[in-house]
């Protein structure tokens, strides 16, 4: 049986599509696109169903015919989710305070994804992780309540509770993959008490079998491997109490489900982690973390370096779904470029750019990568972008307002990527009749103006452009040990914890006495000359070296007064418009840089036109 083509869904303002994937490139002919709004689809983990949500209606469909399977009534449904083998489907819609003396409303729904029937419900209030977590042979479904997990039998929901544990304080549980599969309960820090991961095996709940305690972690993020033998999970604080970071502290812990090792993955650079995975192959982990440039290494499950793929601007990890190729990327308030390595060879394959990706998912065959630009996170530019991963642009869809996408499910074996890299097919006729995007405004970082023009000092430059090591935001040295030859470490600081000037000679500001002009205008000190000469450098014969000519005096600018005077008054108007125009330049800097404005400098960038009018009308520019 050959492989099926790859084949992707797309949610826009005014239509839901199925669109078939290289070579075609064409929507699937037997899909009737919904006449009303559609809030949100999900694929079946095995890619054999589609649904989507209207306000009225759940439609289930086959993925490979679009044929209508199923369409179940429901309104204000919010979110969905299949069952691993897509025999069931959840939903979830806001929850409605009941009337005095009746039941609360259920809002947390199971039904048949064929026949379409109710088969259980539930009461849940929060839409964080609201789903029912099953395991992979659907034998068991899991879910966490207050201070208990209860387990229930998929296949006979009206039996209830089938089996349960206790644990004070559990906000989260995550049920592994594989054949023998584990929960995972998480209890955050609470009044001195430590956070805890705790793992029991769903045949036998009332015994852990794997436990770690831990401090800062008031949320956290468990991923497993493959086979269910071991988790990675992220824990973050709300708050960094040392004051390096304004989203909290982060750490990344591996156990394994038997309780046989657990540690707290070290990483040998400050600042957060961005991201980590797990390989297919179960065998390693890539993680990226540290400010920025942040470094990527991968792991082995003994948490050893396998590789260092050093210093980039880099927050986003993922192997393709054969385990093959790795893309590390830089999204978000990054600019958007892609590695991409190949794990055999732990070769780059290729460096290319995809600015403004808000969702990256690589298709089920490995070899494609498609970068969504969604709103409502972005609302211009929205679309799709697929990529080869030699780094070609295959196939592009601009569409006017995009809020989901992504590729069908389907086997990675069914793809397998064992031999040599195959090259880029040709790119689809979308690719050169969409134009070249604008190249990005020269400048960078802001700098300003009598500092345009000039070399970037080494103190302002980033780690991977020669740039000294990040020190602590506090201005602490972190190294205290390394020192450099004039005793200054690598924060910056001298031996007597004096900072060292940017741009100044060496010893400048080093040993200086804070107090000396006052001294000489007062005499100096009792028994000392009034220039500030210590009586032993004056006294003959004290053994101090012999005194060098003085240098010539360097002329000083003009007392400001003094340049008021000589202004003419269209002149001093003239300096005062220009002085604001600049201020408004800057605060248009920090608006494009994502910074949020106070009312009084909005209105400043609102009096721009006039002020330049006024500039115009006294004969100036800017």
């Amino acid at each position: 049986m050959s492989a099926p083509p790859v084949q992707y869904a797309l949610r826009s303002l005014k239509q839901l599509g199925l669109v078939s994937g290289p070579p075609a490139w064409e929507p699937v002919a037997s899909f009737q696109k919904p006449e009303n709004a559609v809030k949100v689809f999900r694929y079946s983990d095995d890619g054999r169903y589609f649904a989507s949500v209207s306000n009225t209606t759940i439609q289930v469909l086959d993925a490979s015919t679009a044929a209508v399977v199923s369409e179940i009534a429901a309104k204000g449904i919010l979110d969905i989710a299949f069952s691993p083998k897509g025999t069931q489907i959840q939903s979830w819609e806001r929850q409605v305070k009941p009337a005095e003396g009746e039941p609360p409303h259920r809002n947390l729904r199971v039904w048949d994804s064929v026949s379409g029937q109710e088969l259980a419900s539930f009461s849940q209030k929060s839409m964080d992780s609201w789903a029912l977590q099953y395991t992979a042979d659907e034998s068991k479904a899991v879910r966490c309540v207050t201070n208990e997990v209860h387990v229930y039998s998929p296949s006979n929901w009206e039996a209830g509770i089938v089996d349960k544990v206790r644990l004070e304080g559990v906000t989260s549980v995550s049920v592994s993959p594989g054949q023998n599969p584990n929960v995972a309960l998480f209890v955050a820090e609470k009044k001195g008490a430590p956070a805890s991961v705790k793992i029991h095996g769903l045949s036998t709940l009332s015994v852990a079998s794997g436990s770690k305690t831990f401090y800062k972690a008031d949320k956290i993020q468990m991923k497993w491997n493959k086979s269910g033998t071991n988790l990675l999970f992220l824990t973050q604080t709300d708050v960094d109490k040392t004051g390096k970071s304004y989203y909290g502290e982060t750490n990344l812990y591996l156990m394994n489900s038997a309780g046989q090792f657990d540690c707290r993955v070290t990483l040998d650079k400050e600042g957060g982690i961005h991201d980590f995975a797990w390989s297919p192959n179960d065998r390693e982990f890539a993680v990226t973390y540290g400010y920025m440039p942040a470094k990527t290494v991968i792991f082995d499950q003994r948490v050893k370096v396998i590789s260092d793929f050093g210093l980039s601007p880099r927050n986003f990890i993922s192997y393709n779904p054969q385990g093959r190729l790795l893309c590390i990327a830089g999204f978000g308030n990054l600019a958007g470029q892609i590695d991409i390595y190949d794990r055999q060879t732990l070769k780059k394959v290729t460096t290319f750019d995809a600015p403004n990706t808000v969702h990256c998912e690589w298709s089920a065959d490995g070899r494609y990568l498609m970068c969504a630009t969604l709103s409502p996170r972005l609302r211009v530019d929205n679309g799709i972008k697929i990529y080869h991963f030699t780094g070609g642009l295959l196939h592009v869809e601009q569409i006017e307002e995009l809020y989901q996408a992504s590729w069908r499910p389907a086997n990675p074996e069914w793809y397998p990527m064992s031999g040599p890299l195959e090259p880029a097919p040709k790119a689809s006729i979308t690719v050169a009749a969409t134009p070249a995007p604008k190249p990005a405004a020269a400048g960078g970082a802001y700098r300003p103006p009598h500092a345009r023009g000039t070399l970037t000092p080494t103190v302002y430059k980033r780690e991977d452009e020669g740039g000294a090591a990040y020190s602590g935001s506090n201005g602490a040295n972190l190294f205290p040990h390394s020192q450099s030859a004039n005793g200054a470490g690598s924060g910056g600081f001298g031996q007597r914890g004096r900072r060292n000037i940017p741009g100044a000679p060496p010893g400048a500001g080093q040993g200086e006495d804070p107090l000396a002009n006052r001294r000489k205008k007062k005499g100096g000190k009792k028994g000392q000359p009034a220039d500030g000469a210590s009586a032993s450098d004056s006294a003959p014969g004290s053994g101090a070296a012999t005194p060098q000519p003085a240098a010539p005096p360097v002329p000083e600018p003009a007392p400001e007064a003094a340049q008021e005077a000589t202004l003419s008054p269209e002149d001093k108007k003239r300096r005062a418009i220009i002085k604001k125009l600049n201020a408004i330049e800057q605060l248009k800097v920090k608006k494009a840089a994502g910074e949020k404005l106070e009312l009084t400098q909005h209105k400043k960038l609102e009096n721009e036109a006039e002020l330049r009018k006024e500039l115009e009308a006294l004969g100036g520019s800017k």
